[in-house]
């Protein structure tokens, strides 16, 4: 009989400034030294054809998301310590025997209405600090842009353990910042100030990095999250009007898969949240703090899905409710559509899809196109074909495991994943869709 192989697990331990391995459950050998243990495995398996070594590492990241206001005021030291999370750490940096030095990336719209104020900071701060304004659009979200942010980091030459870029903008700048962090010199860390809605409840908080490639979007890219998100609602009301509109499409996206008190805030105060553009007023008792309510619940749930699948081993996520057609639609259509936008029109299609499969009643189902109405986004858009569905469907099943993975509302902030809907169901979804969206579009704007 063939001999069969030999299996031993060990774990590693570290004596002194040297790792080794010891048998899984043995006592270390060096009892005088202090010993570290690592959480890190390796399996060995000796066979007649060889050994071969399987390597389990677990890998630890830890980051902050911040609320914080006015966090340009010089007074105000977030930007400078807010992402240091170790007391010691914390203690060296203040000592004051380092002068601060940080890379600035930031948005060039940004920089026109705060950049002033950006270098203010600094100043009075005593930083020695480098500001780069760029042009982030999806249009410009490419490599060659990443590598503009690395030649100048090069050039300003960081310390990669103390010294975070920073990156302030919108989704897209942050997004590019993050890739270009991730990449230099492996990975430095870096600090998102989201100045939209949208990066404010959405790629601030999570691990993702990239750029477009191929005319496909976010195809280059990696989960490498910042050391912290520091969130200041007072940039978005600089923003226009369809922009929080824009971010409004995620909010409703996290309303709709998990949370109906979120659902009804935004039904019942999403004009005067577009009105006020998201700061909280005194004298609106009829209100109360919808801004701080909305986004608070739009961030803790976004937060409750994404941490444990930082890096998305589990295909099945709720959080891609509007991102299966809208990829290749707003790609396609581009710069007619904001990214907010093209999900929504995702979300509207899916909520007929729900509805067809009988996950959604009639009334439920007009809810919530009422509701995306109420909040000033487009239910519709004839970019979105028939034919251009079906390509966005068969491009998900290439990177979801063959499987579709489509999230879906199965009632007013509850959902579940579904890999069963046929195509004729789909396909009358669209006609219904179309029939109803399209029509209401065509009335005026006021149906959107």
């Amino acid at each position: 009989m063939p001999e069969e192989p030999r299996h031993t697990d060990f774990q590693l331990v570290r004596v002194k400034s040297t790792w080794c391995r010891i048998k899984k459950g043995e006592a270390p050998s060096d009892c005088e030294n202090k010993i570290t243990l690592s959480e890190a495995k390796i399996g060995e398996c000796v066979s007649k054809s060889g050994i071969s070594w399987t390597i389990e590492a677990p890998i630890y990241f830890c980051y902050k998301v911040v609320e914080t206001f006015d966090i340009l005021d010089p007074s105000n030291t977030t930007l400078l310590w807010g992402h240091i999370t170790d007391p010691q750490q914390l203690e060296v940096a203040t000592s004051g025997k380092k002068r601060l030095r940080r890379f600035i990336v930031i948005d060039e719209v940004v920089d026109e209405l705060y950049g002033s104020k950006v270098r203010q900071y600094f100043e009075e701060n005593d930083v020695q600090h480098k500001i780069l304004a760029l042009p982030t659009t999806e249009e410009t979200k490419s490599m060659d842009l990443v590598l503009n942010i690395l030649q100048e980091v090069q050039n300003f030459s960081i310390d990669r353990r103390t010294e975070p870029i920073i990156a302030i903008g919108g989704g897209v700048c942050l997004d590019i910042v993050g890739l270009a962090a991730s990449l230099y010199r492996r990975r430095t860390p870096y600090i998102r100030i989201p100045t939209t809605l949208l990066s404010y409840v959405d790629a601030s908080v999570g691990a993702k990095t990239g750029v477009n490639f191929l005319q496909c979007k976010n195809k280059l890219g990696g989960y490498t999250p910042p050391v912290a998100s520091f969130l200041d609602r007072s940039f978005i009301q600089s923003i226009p009007r369809r922009h929080i509109s824009n971010g409004l499409g995620e909010i409703l996206k996290m309303a709709l898969m998990k949370h109906k008190g979120l659902f009804d805030l935004l039904k019942s105060h999403g004009k005067y949240l577009l009105d006020t553009k998201f700061q909280s007023c005194s004298g609106s008792a009829d209100h109360g703090d919808a801004a701080l309510q909305t986004t608070r619940i739009a961030i803790e749930t976004m937060l409750e899905e994404l941490a444990p699948n930082l890096w998305e081993d589990d295909l099945d996520r709720l959080v891609d409710f509007g991102h299966l057609i809208s990829p290749e639609l707003e790609m396609r259509v581009l710069p007619s559509l904001m990214h907010g936008e093209a999900v929504n029109i995702d979300m509207a299609f899916m909520t007929y899809v729900a509805h067809a499969r009988g996950l959604l009643s009639a009334g439920e189902k007009e809810q919530i196109i009422q509701c995306m109405r109420g909040l000033e986004l487009p239910v519709w858009h004839g970019g979105c074909s028939w034919a251009l569905i079906k390509t966005a469907l068969r491009e998900r099943l290439k990177h979801s495991g063959g499987q579709p993975r489509m999230p879906l509302p199965t009632g007013l902030g509850v959902a579940d994943i579904f890999n069963d809907t046929s195509e004729e169901t789909l396909e009358r979804a669209y006609k219904l869709w179309v029939r109803d969206c399209k029509t209401a579009l065509e009335e005026g704007p006021a149906a959107l």
